[in-house]
């Protein structure tokens, strides 16, 4: 949910065929990542929600399009951006969601009508899986097909200023700092001893011309 309430994508700047895949059991991975989200929204340092619950998630998350990261298994896979045509299940190969799911983010307008080519999205990594470079995978992924859906550019609203991994990685990608907004961010410190209001970073990079 925005400032503009429920933003619908627009179909009137899509130029390619539009992505389609078919998760099977999606209830049940939702189910499972929103526990994730939930606790990255508790933790209080990285999304401005303070509270996320599985329906809330659901309309959050899921009212775009979604991406979701499976690690490779049994020699699935190969080099990096190898395209590959797997059912959800197969990915997975019998393991648990915990095991597999690397992390998911959703694509979706950061705008409403005449400016609905420009996009945003939110990214979550199990803290198990993280350091083993799914961020990383994710972010590339997000800017690889942003734009194969239909999108120009991308925002991001809130990169608070003290997240520094996430701030080099957007910087590493070629996004450039639109802005900074001062104390937009009520968030938990670090050591656990109350709030502080922390700065954000408002992150832009346009899409056009890249398709080729």
């Amino acid at each position: 949910m925005s400032a503009y309430g429920a933003i619908v994508r627009s179909t009137t700047h899509v130029e390619s065929d539009p992505l389609a895949t078919t998760f099977w059991h999606i209830g049940r991975v939702a189910a499972g990542e929103s526990v994730v989200m939930g606790k990255e929204v508790d933790d209080g340092m990285t999304y401005p929600q303070e509270t996320l619950a599985l329906d809330a998630f659901e309309a959050y998350f899921f009212s775009g399009d979604v991406f979701l990261a499976i690690f490779s298994s049994g020699g699935v896979g190969g080099p990096e951006g190898t395209e590959t045509n797997l059912s959800l299940e197969e990915a997975r190969q019998q393991r648990t969601w915990e095991e597999c799911v690397a992390g998911y983010y959703y694509v979706k307008p950061n705008y409403p009508g005449r400016s609905s080519h420009i996009c945003n999205g939110g990214f979550v990594v199990p803290p198990i899986h993280r350091g083993k470079g799914s961020g990383s995978a994710l972010a590339k992924s997000y800017v690889h097909y942003a734009p194969k859906l239909g999108y120009r550019a991308s925002v991001f609203n809130l990169v608070y200023a003290n997240n520094a991994a996430s701030v080099k990685l957007w910087e590493g990608l070629n996004f450039k700092k639109a802005g900074l907004i001062p104390k937009a961010g009520r968030l938990r410190r670090k050591d656990g001893n109350g709030e502080e209001y922390v700065d954000a970073w408002v992150f832009y990079r346009s899409f056009v011309n890249e398709e080729g």
